[in-house]
């Protein structure tokens, strides 16, 4: 059969019309292909069945297949024109193959996000569709968790601020009741969470976040609760927890920012999780603000009721955990400063009160307080008034500092004074609160009833007194005065003020006298202790006024200029020959400065610090005769220390006024003083008997004590520019300075002043204000106090002569019976030159009364405290037992010169 007659004749529709239609729905998908099984009409029908078949089967792979389908199509249509199912199977391979091989074929892709949709038309092509939407709402959640989650484990918690930690240190009497709580930059006491009242933490969380206990640190049922009150005018209740508020209080700044709140929300979870509630709740409690200046619970509690917070009843605890809505405006003393219109006392008051009531029935509603309890509280428990600043004022500002300064310099833990400004101590102070009274009460009543600036402006401005009080057991600084008001004068005047102690100088150089000795004339300067004389209180010096001073060999002292040395006494007296008891009693100059330059000024530089002056506190120069009556201005509270030496027969104890210091509740400083041997009982005690005589007959008599046993010393400088007065008894030494001085620190060219007329008196000595100040303290702080009298003085020294006193010298027809127990010069049958008179001659060495009834030459009333320079213009007034003992001279190598005592 020819190739002619095998060829089917072309259909008229056939599989080529179907390939098109295929190639045309192709675009909408496969709903256009022609479902399987279902036939075309073909005009060859009768023979062409298998290409039909074959032809539509093409169709829809082609469809199916996108791109290229119409070729294929076509190709499968008829088989190329065949008749037969194989040729048609055929051919529609072949005409697949081709299309194929003619273009890349491109599989159909669903998308992701069928947006806009597909097959939809018109407004529902923009429509998302359910699964759409709730996949974009749990996808945006996860992405908002895992944000959060990274946020919180790359935010740290912060430390707590320091404002927030700063506290005050706490200051204690000597008998453990608080004193002030001050020195720190915030007025705050933190304590332990055992330490604050339940009935606090009970109202805090009535009042501020119901849910602390069992919350997660933030409390969206809170939010809403307080903005549903605030909508309804309710009594509203915090929005933040007690959580997130002590974040926000210790541990952030107070910017309202955005990022700031957000920062507060996860720091706070993350304090949630890592403090204990109790910590929490101290912590909250020991931060916040309460107004008047209070930090913390305790320094609240001490503000409004001046008591710790540990004893606050459940109605003053209402009442604190009110200020935490806003001090200014619910303290009942109100706020005028802040809101002159609104934070006025009436209206605080009508607003704490309300606030309070609420507090305590909110209690009583969650359980933390019984309805019995809350009945006892129907008054509202009023706050003292507010303080005028007053907690440095009178002394208390000069006793913190006192303490400050002697626990920085002492303490062996290295505390610096950045350390102690952080706050967090507790200093124990050696400071007894009736003793420092009734001191202040001793200088106001001199003030008061004797010092008229506006009366006398010439004269009694500028009146300065100093005091310092020690106990000679123990070297405790129990009480001082630093002047009328720590926060307006600023110079604590028991410490050095520059003002010179005077004739209060003077047992340092006798007891020099009797430690070292008398230097032996025909020796070098510096000898040895055997080479020497020691020197009892009955030896005999010259006591004439504008006495020639000698060196110890007898030379003519000079000064740099070769001026020699007129030592001048008080009035210009002159006592002639007296005994050193005598002198001390008179208060003579010109013996103690002879005596001085025998014994050598250095020696005595070395009895007063031995004793416990200090060298570096405005010691004098000890190379000028002068040095011995009293050149150099150390402190009140030196000077009382120093003669507790004496008290104390030679023990020396350093004053101190901290005896313990504690941070943190450990201990970190105890004072451990230890007594030195100064010198000898013998000396401390002779030295002391010879001030007692000056107390009981001399220049000291104004500070006599009934019944009791008093030694001490006056002291007048030169042009009455200060007078001193140092006294004790076996239980108590204090110092009493009064001077004139400019409070005006910064002016460089202020001076001490005069006191001619101060307090209208013509002069000023040690015997007047001073002593009597003295006096009317110790009757008081002594109250009470056991009466002790002073050890007896043993046998001390030999008697000498100096200053030009001469030794008596036998006469022609006196015999001589020699004694195996005294020495010549001590023989009562010794006469004695008509111009010196030798008390012993008819008293026994040791016969104090005698020596005073027998001894001296002076018929004059007027015993000169110290040597006035050769301009001093009055003599002194008369004291009640004959001389007051008081006087000028304050020369440095003048032609006549040394400061009175």
């Amino acid at each position: 059969m020819s190739e002619h007659r095998r060829k089917t004749p072309q259909p008229q529709g056939g599989g080529r019309a179907a390939a098109r239609r295929a190639a045309q729905q192709s675009s909408s998908g496969r709903r256009a292909a022609p479902s399987r099984g279902v036939t075309s009409e073909s005009p060859s029908s009768s023979s062409g069945g298998d290409s039909q078949y074959g032809g539509r089967a093409e169709a829809r792979r082609a469809a199916q297949r996108g791109g290229g389908s119409r070729r294929a199509a076509e190709g499968g249509g008829a088989g190329r024109g065949g008749g037969g199912r194989r040729r048609g199977g055929d051919g529609g391979h072949e005409g697949a193959g081709r299309g194929r091989g003619r273009g890349p074929q491109r599989p159909t892709k669903k998308r992701f996000i069928d947006y806009p949709r597909a097959g939809k038309y018109g407004f529902r092509r923009w429509v998302p569709s359910w699964k759409l939407v709730s996949g974009l709402c749990v996808g945006f959640l996860g992405m908002l968790m895992g944000v959060a989650g990274i946020a919180y484990a790359m935010v740290e918690k912060p430390k707590v601020n320091e404002a927030a930690e700063a506290q005050n240190n706490v200051y204690l009497w000597d008998d453990g009741t608080q004193m002030v709580a001050t020195g720190g930059a915030v007025n705050r006491q933190i304590i332990g969470y055992e330490q604050i009242p339940e009935a606090m933490r009970d109202a805090v969380i009535s009042a501020e976040n119901k849910s602390f206990e069992h919350d997660r640190g933030i409390d969206p049922m809170g939010i809403a609760r307080a903005l549903f009150n605030m909508a309804t005018g309710g009594e509203t209740q915090g929005g933040s927890t007690i959580t997130q508020q002590y974040v926000k209080n210790s541990r952030l700044s107070q910017e309202q920012t955005l990022s700031r709140k957000f920062q507060e929300l996860f720091i706070t979870l993350k304090v949630s999780n890592d403090m204990k509630k109790n910590q929490i709740m101290a912590g909250y409690l020991n931060v916040s603000y309460y107004g008047r200046g209070a930090s913390g619970i305790q320094a609240a509690a001490r503000t409004y009721y001046n008591k710790d917070a540990v004893d606050l009843d459940p109605s003053e605890c209402a009442f604190l955990a009110t200020l935490l809505k806003g001090a200014s405006y619910y303290d009942p003393a109100g706020a005028t400063d802040v809101d002159p219109v609104q934070a006025t006392p009436e209206l605080n008051t009508d607003r704490a009160k309300k606030r309070w009531k609420w507090i305590l029935d909110e209690e009583v509603k969650d359980g933390r307080l019984s309805k019995a309890e809350r009945a006892k509280y129907t008054e509202f428990p009023m706050p003292e008034p507010p303080k005028k600043n007053a907690q440095l004022e009178g002394q208390t500002g000069y006793l913190v500092e006192l303490a400050r300064q002697y626990f920085l310099s002492n303490n062996k833990h290295d505390v610096t004074a950045e350390m102690l400004s952080r706050g967090g101590y507790q200093i124990h102070t050696t400071f007894n609160r009736d003793k420092v009274n009734d001191l202040e009460d001793a200088v106001q009543k001199v003030y008061k009833s004797k010092i008229k600036p506006k009366q006398r402006p010439k004269t009694d401005t500028h009146v300065q007194f100093g005091g310092g009080s020690v106990d000679p057991k123990t070297g405790a600084i129990v009480a001082i005065y630093g002047g009328q008001d720590a926060t307006k004068h600023f110079t604590n005047n028991a410490n050095p003020t520059g003002a010179q102690v005077g004739s209060t100088f003077k047992p340092f150089v006798l007891a020099a006298a009797m430690e070292y000795g008398k230097r032996n004339p025909a020796l070098s300067e510096d000898q040895d202790v055997s080479e020497r004389t020691k020197v009892s209180p009955l030896s005999i010096y010259n006591a004439d006024d504008k006495l020639k001073i000698k060196k110890y060999n007898g030379e003519i002292w000079t000064d740099e200029n070769g001026k020699e040395w007129l030592q001048a006494n008080d009035g210009h007296e002159s006592r002639g020959n007296i005994t050193l008891r005598e002198a001390m009693q008179w208060s003579a100059n010109s013996p103690y400065v002879q005596l001085g330059m025998d014994v050598g000024t250095d020696k005595v530089k070395q009895v007063a610090m031995a004793a416990g002056l200090k060298d570096d506190e405005q010691m004098a120069d000890s190379h000028v005769p002068s040095f011995s009556i009293g050149t150099s201005s150390p402190s009140a509270i030196r000077m009382a220390g120093a003669y507790a030496t004496f008290a104390d027969s030679g023990q020396q104890r350093e004053p101190f006024s901290v005896s313990e210091a504690k941070f943190d509740g450990k201990t970190i400083y105890r004072h451990k003083g230890a007594p030195k041997r100064a010198f000898d009982a013998a000396i401390a005690d002779n030295v002391t008997d010879v001030l007692k005589n000056v107390v009981e007959k001399g220049t000291g008599t104004p500070a006599q004590i009934p019944g009791r046993d008093v030694a001490g010393k006056t002291g007048t400088t030169d042009d009455n520019k200060s007078a001193w007065f140092v006294g004790y008894t076996p239980q108590l030494s204090t110092a009493i300075s009064m001077y004139r001085l400019d409070d005006d620190a910064t002016n460089k060219n202020r001076k001490f002043e005069k006191m001619y007329g101060t307090g209208g008196e013509r002069t000023i000595h040690g015997a007047s204000f001073p002593a009597q100040i003295w006096h009317d303290y110790m009757v008081v702080a002594l109250k009470g106090k056991p009466v002790l009298t002073f050890p007896e003085p043993g046998p001390i020294g030999d008697k000498v002569y100096g200053g030009g006193a001469q030794s008596p010298t036998p006469t022609p027809t006196a015999p001589v019976t020699p004694s195996p127990t005294k020495s010549v010069t001590e023989s009562p049958s010794m006469s004695v030159s008509p111009s010196a008179p030798d008390p012993s001659q008819t008293c026994g060495t040791w016969d104090w009364d005698c020596q005073h009834n027998n001894g001296g030459t002076s018929n004059g009333a007027n015993g000169g405290d110290t040597g006035g320079a050769s301009t001093s213009p009055t003599t002194s007034p008369e004291p009640p037992t004959g001389g007051n003992g008081n006087g000028g001279g304050n020369g440095n190598g003048g032609f006549v010169g040394g400061p009175a005592g």
